[in-house]
């Protein structure tokens, strides 16, 4: 079983290093894919030393300035397709998402083509975060259901598993989102193109260290995303 974890970074130094070494810690059968949006607090630096530590087993793409979340992404799963891996993980590098929480995906994904790591499916499972960022994340996925007509309690979730038949029926290539809209972009196209999605709790806590990439920008790209996807489901019942 190949597996591929990919770790989309932007200055996260000072997280990196203790992700990576608690995923190959797991001693699963899993390669590491980080890839770099041109961080300027050494965190390719620190990357290249992790390639050199655990050979073959972690990669880095560089990328030449800070081009987002969702084409950072989309680069991962074309990598994964052209190397053949069976699973492939969107994960964030700032320990806001367990890795010990690895094999209980791999494990769900026996049964369906999408694994979604949610924050509300079992209550709210949210460690340190301010009121407001809750009540944002919260009112997010309450739009992004209402507009996409998904049944899931946590579509902007970016704790995910991926099968090989998931990644190659997406139309990536048509995938523009790159914000945390892109999650809600590729759960719709998942939905539309029939494939299963299942859900799991998951425990999400605050990141260790670093600052938040959270934006104006990406909260009004999900906002339009959400209208698009309307559309696009008026489309589709006509």
């Amino acid at each position: 079983m190949r597996v591929l974890i990919i770790l989309p970074t932007f200055n996260e130094a000072q997280n990196l290093k203790g992700v990576v070494e608690k995923i190959i810690n797991l001693n699963l059968e899993a390669d590491i894919l980080i890839i770099d949006d041109n961080s300027i607090d050494g965190t390719r630096e620190m990357a290249s030393g992790l390639i050199e530590k655990y050979k073959e087993k972690v990669f880095l793409i560089e990328r030449p300035a800070k081009l987002g979340l969702g084409s950072a992404y989309i680069e991962g799963f074309r990598f994964a397709l052209g190397d053949n891996y069976e699973y492939v993980f969107e994960m964030d590098a700032d320990f806001s998402h367990n890795p010990e929480e690895i094999p209980v995906f791999l494990e769900a994904v026996q049964s369906a083509d999408v694994v979604i790591g949610s924050r509300y499916l079992d209550g709210i499972r949210i460690m340190n975060w301010p009121l407001s960022r809750l009540i944002l994340s919260y009112a997010a996925n309450v739009y992004a259901r209402l507009m996409s007509g998904l049944k899931l309690t946590d579509l902007t979730s970016g704790y995910k598993c991926f099968s090989r038949k998931a990644l190659e029926a997406l139309p990536i290539s048509l995938i523009k989102s790159n914000g945390y809209a892109f999650q809600v972009e590729v759960n719709f196209w998942c939905r539309k193109l029939g494939l299963r999605l299942k859900e799991i709790p998951i425990t999400f806590t605050d990141r260790r260290a670093g600052s938040s990439k959270m934006s104006g920008e990406i909260v009004r790209e999900a906002f339009f995303l959400g209208l698009k996807l309307l559309c696009k489901r008026c489309q589709m019942t006509k």
